[in-house]
């Protein structure tokens, strides 16, 4: 992160408050919460890094034997952790009423805020910790279980380093720079030309309406996973192996992402972003159960949606609003969301094939990306600039977990 320094500092403001300053929880239940987030998406580099904080803060040791040892208000916690991490679309104002009514396990309300701020703010942290390569492989002959090398050698080192990894993935590839160049050209040319279009015309609502229920469609033949382009999602449910390290904390591990737009399922009614939107709703809810935290949020989504060196790759001086964007309302669209005013047809002239399996990846399976996926997109592109693209992902990521939370709260209190 430490790339865009901007960032990064607004980043550990909020961290810092949610974790450390006065808050409706106990320190130890924020690393506790912050475990069991992580443990979702079988995260070892965050969970090890909030055992240690657990116990540094005062927390039971014997909690760390895994979910049974907790006590059953944190375990209460399970249902709302895994839906968030996975379908929080499916999340009800039943299942804050469950959570807020249950005589002396109950929480209140601006303890909820405070768990779902951490739960969400961690699913989305592994997102960016699998999608910049930095969680740890499990090594039988280290006492600990544990070194800092990472998936497929895509090591922390290298990245620290913007060349070395640059020029292995363009050298590594079987494409030549040539051709990577050409994709950079093709993708500013589809930029320009979607600019002068926008100024000619105007599509209707219902031109926009289907261009988001196509694209909705669309993304479930985007199936994770470099080898599975064709299969089902299914056939590669079951591969994961998930360590007993990482089970103790989550319940129903199978449980996982669906596509929202599942063929075959009764339709579930697409989240229109202007009936519930973070900057009217979401924002005053959070800001008035747990004080601050909404200004720090806020700022840190303002920070990263405007982040912009105006550059890409080789060129300068290029306004990257209209490739932002398309980033960040492609992740919405994955978890349902829609924008009335957004041409959803720009995703499909914006993001090539092999950056939509990358999203689709990072953001909803983010334990299965691996280093090809990440070099298999915008060969010609800095590595800072693939950063930049993990931190809009993991922000529009937290932000659609928490409208659909938050919304589930607000109904809860109408």
């Amino acid at each position: 992160m430490s790339l865009h320094a901007q960032y990064l500092e607004s980043f550990l403001r909020s961290q810092f408050y949610m974790l450390r300053m006065d808050g409706p929880l106990p320190l130890p239940h924020r690393h506790y919460i912050a475990i069991m987030a992580a443990a979702r998406h079988q995260c070892s580099y965050l969970i090890n890094m909030h055992v240690d904080e657990f116990l540094k803060t005062g927390g039971i040791a014997e909690w760390l034997n895994g979910l049974e040892y907790v006590p059953q208000r944190l375990k209460n916690l399970n249902e709302i952790n895994k839906l968030l991490a996975h379908r929080p679309w499916l999340i009800t104002k039943e299942h804050i009423q469950k959570l807020v009514k249950t005589g002396e396990n109950n929480w209140s309300l601006p303890e909820l805020v405070h768990a779902v701020v951490l739960l969400a703010h961690y699913h989305a942290l592994a997102s960016f910790v699998f999608g910049s390569g930095i969680n740890p492989e499990r090594d039988p002959e280290i006492s600990n279980g544990f070194r800092l090398i990472s998936v497929n050698n895509f090591c922390v080192c290298d990245l620290a380093n913007d060349n070395s990894i640059e020029n292995a993935s363009l050298t590594g590839s079987n494409f030549g720079i040539v051709d990577s160049l050409s994709e950079l050209e093709a993708l500013m040319e589809r930029m320009k030309r979607l600019h002068e279009e926008r100024e000619d015309e105007e599509a209707s609502q219902e031109e926009m309406t289907t261009r988001f229920e196509k694209e909705k469609k669309e993304s479930l033949f985007v199936v994770s996973g470099d080898t599975f382009h064709s299969f089902p999602h299914s056939d590669f449910e079951d591969d994961m192996v998930i360590t007993s390290d990482v089970s103790r904390y989550i319940e129903d591990p199978g449980f996982g992402y669906e596509d929202f737009a599942r063929r075959g399922e009764e339709h579930l009614p697409t989240f229109r972003a202007q009936d519930y939107t973070w900057e009217n709703h979401g924002f005053s809810l959070v800001n008035r159960l747990y004080s601050d935290i909404g200004h720090l949020l806020d700022e840190k989504f303002r920070m990263v949606y405007n982040l912009t060196y105006n550059t890409m790759a080789t060129h300068e001086d290029v306004d990257t609003t209209m490739l932002r964007r398309a980033l960040f309302n492609y992740v919405h669209c994955m978890f349902g969301i829609r924008y009335d005013d957004y041409d959803y047809g720009e995703v499909n002239q914006l993001l090539e094939r092999s950056l939509k399996v990358y999203i689709k990846t990072v953001t909803c399976y983010p334990e299965r990306t691996t280093k090809r996926m990440y070099d298999s997109y915008w060969r010609q592109f800095k590595h800072s600039e693939k950063v930049h693209v993990n931190l809009l992902l993991m922000e529009a990521r937290m932000q659609a977990e928490l409208l659909y939370a938050l919304r589930a709260i607000t109904r809860h209190l109408t």
